[in-house]
């Protein structure tokens, strides 16, 4: 069995009912992308978003009918039977929204503040002050969430005015990473001088290139100890967008860096936003983290597995799974760590069958028309005729009932 993965030490930061940091479970985050005014709408989303497992989920605060609006939005996922922590997005007006829509700051379970867009010049640190003030004032963390493409200008001049007086100047990239490290901890400093504890802060380095994303998250690690968000911000669409996330994020869970975690995917016109939530869940799961689904183990196909029958049962088994999720993980107490083998021949069939806690070796171009199944390791019913899929299915189900049920 592999070694666990060490963590790094930080704070721990409490959000509603979540802990993040400290030695707790890595969080999965996500966000809307509704208009927030649109109550209605937001709230089926958050509920979706929590259904698929996100712990925390983050709107945008943009506008005074969205301020308006976050009241009414926890409200009503209090009558859906949701309770996921929301977390508000300010950027440029967000010492005024806070202000003038007490309601709003009372509601949130957490504020994003983004140093480079809280104001210009003289405006900014009195703009800062008064959003870590209302804080503090409601008892609410903070994430200081410092992004590449609206990183602090003056802080960034000021960066590159010294590096271009070093005897060996540094590259500009590697100016830039240090000013979004630099934007965060100062920045970080500066609301702990305001009066926000240290155990209400958590910090992040947005950036969208995976090795920028490597290199800033490392240097944090090693000068501080707030809580840190990890993602990649604009990671972009489908294979990229999931390969670039999971590529940048699991180098750095695997150093032990990172207390939550957010997969910004951007969705197919119409398509599901809860995709970005179980990209997270799978990084987390497959690096042995931690479980939130039972895993389907099944193979890419070959010459051997002319039809697609083997792929479609493994598609349908995974959905049934996923399906039967929320209600089994209230019933069935470590159900999420069950292991399923759909493999569509005899050559690895047997023994990914026998190594999963339920296994189905299906039957392969010119193999006989049988199907063995395996329960944790031992050799069980053979399924045949056209009713395998159904059989299959209700044998996983048995198996949890008998298995799961006693916990």
């Amino acid at each position: 069995m592999s070694s666990p993965i060490a963590r790094r030490a930080s704070t721990p930061v409490r959000i509603g009912p979540v802990t993040v940091g400290g030695g707790h479970p890595v969080v999965v985050q996500s966000m809307t992308n509704t208009d927030t005014a649109d109550v209605e709408g937001t709230a089926l989303q958050i509920r979706a978003l929590a259904i698929a497992g996100s712990e925390l989920v983050r709107v945008t605060v943009n506008t005074d009918e969205a301020a308006a609006a976050v009241p009414h939005i926890v409200e009503r996922l209090a009558q859906l039977g949701v309770s996921v922590p929301i977390v508000g997005d300010f950027h440029f007006n967000g010492h005024k929204l806070l202000r003038e829509h007490p309601g709003c700051a009372e509601a949130l379970a957490k504020y994003r503040i983004n140093p480079g867009n809280v104001g210009r010049g003289a405006k900014r640190d009195p703009q800062f002050t008064e959003m870590v003030e209302m804080a503090c004032r409601h008892d609410k963390p903070v994430r200081i969430g410092v992004n590449w493409g609206s990183l602090d200008q003056d802080l960034l001049t000021r960066l590159m005015d010294e590096n271009s007086k070093r005897a060996q100047p540094l590259e500009a990239n590697d100016v830039v990473r240090e000013a979004l490290v630099v934007s965060a901890l100062e920045s970080a400093a500066r609301a702990e001088e305001i009066g926000l504890p240290h155990d209400r802060i958590v910090i992040s380095c947005k950036v969208s290139g995976v090795q920028d994303l490597i290199g800033v998250y490392r240097n944090i690690a090693r000068r501080c100890d707030y809580a840190v968000h990890l993602g990649l911000t604009e990671a972009g669409m489908g294979s990229k967008g999931i390969v670039a996330s999971t590529a940048g994020i699991s180098v750095l869970l695997q150093q032990g860096i990172g207390d939550t975690i957010r997969v910004s995917l951007t969705p197919e016109p119409n398509g599901d936003r809860t995709q970005e939530v179980i990209v997270a869940q799978e990084i987390l799961q497959t690096m042995g983290l931690r479980s939130f689904a039972p895993m389907v183990i099944a193979c890419p196909g070959c010459g051997r597995t002319t039809s697609t029958y083997f792929q479609q049962l493994a598609q349908d088994i995974q959905s049934h799974l996923r399906h039967r999720m929320p209600d089994w993980r209230k019933r069935y107490a470590g159900v999420e760590q069950m292991t399923v083998a759909v493999i569509g021949c005899v050559v690895n069939g047997p023994g990914e069958s026998k190594h999963a806690n339920l296994g189905i070796s299906l039957p392969g171009t010119g193999e006989r028309p049988v199907a063995p199944v395996y329960i944790d390791g031992e050799k069980g019913p053979t399924l045949k005729g056209e009713r395998i899929a159904e059989e299959f299915q209700q044998l996983v189900e048995d198996y949890v009932e008998r298995t799961y049920g006693r916990a």
